[in-house]
């Protein structure tokens, strides 16, 4: 699944292609996403200038004068750049034809993405408004963590899962971070101290900024604007490695379910 650093290097391959570009039309062969395709995005659309490209959370922004499009991957989504003629396969559902004669063609098997049109600050979107701040905020901090943690028996991989304390961190690199901090992924968010919160918050920032410098981590269905894979998988050390050796002790990687989610880490390097 598509997570923070492949929004963000999304936002980053699609950036220098559509801003200060025109929607020349849109095409939607498939309405049916996770949520409707917002309707009348051609009439909505045709002849605007893309003012700018951003991201929230796991959200890719492409903003207007007159509002924005919220556009999340779900799943399997994923958001390509091609020539206008270029055929369209099975689940290239949404097409923004743009004014250089590129195209920048939504495809999505799952179907579990989005495209909705907002003609307000997107800030206020039921979809991102109660999110938490994002990892690279300054105003976050280990102490932001530790005291929002206080009296939660809630696992510690859940908490930092909780788009509510940080957005975009997500199962692959909550373990990896846990994992570069030392901390277990099932003990309670309430007995992690105020230093090893510090340490925490420092391992998810690497994590993500490696992850986003690498392309993103290409598991299943993600690859990039460009069509290449992300490169960070083969910067792994914990997730999907269950028997492996650790790559710090050679202790074999444990594997566990919390909250319905996959877990790795060893045992003995993480307390």
């Amino acid at each position: 699944m598509p997570e923070l650093p492949e929004a963000e290097t999304t936002v980053r391959g699609v950036r220098p292609v559509v801003v200060g570009r025109q929607i020349h039309r849109v095409v939607v062969r498939e309405r049916r996403l996770r949520w409707p395709v917002s309707r009348g995005l051609d009439r909505t659309l045709r002849g605007c200038q893309v003012a700018s490209v951003s991201r929230r959370a796991k959200y890719i922004l492409l903003n207007f004068s007159h509002g924005t499009l919220m556009i999340h991957l779900g799943m399997s989504g994923r958001l390509r750049v091609v020539p206008a003629n270029t055929p369209c396969v099975k689940h290239d559902h949404v097409d923004f034809v743009l004014n250089s004669g590129r195209v920048l063609r939504f495809h999505d098997p799952r179907r579990f993405g989005s495209i909705l049109w907002v003609a307000e600050d997107a800030s206020n979107s039921k979809l991102i408004k109660h999110l938490g701040p994002e990892p690279f905020d300054g105003a976050l901090t280990g102490t932001v963590l530790y005291r929002l943690s206080r009296g939660r028996k809630t696992s510690i991989k859940q908490f930092i899962m909780d788009g509510k304390v940080i957005v975009g961190v997500g199962n692959i690199y909550a373990s990896e971070a846990l994992f570069r901090a030392g901390i277990r992924p099932g003990r309670a968010a309430g007995r992690v101290t105020l230093s090893r919160f510090e340490q925490l918050l420092d391992a998810i920032r690497q994590v993500l900024s490696e992850a986003i410098e690498a392309g993103g981590t290409t598991l299943r269905d993600y690859s990039r604007v460009t069509g290449e894979p992300g490169y960070f998988e083969q910067s792994l050390d914990v997730y999907e490695r269950a028997g492996c050796a650790c790559v710090n002790c050679a202790n074999p990687i444990r594997r566990k379910v919390i909250g319905q989610r996959a877990s790795y880490y060893c045992s003995r390097c993480q307390i």
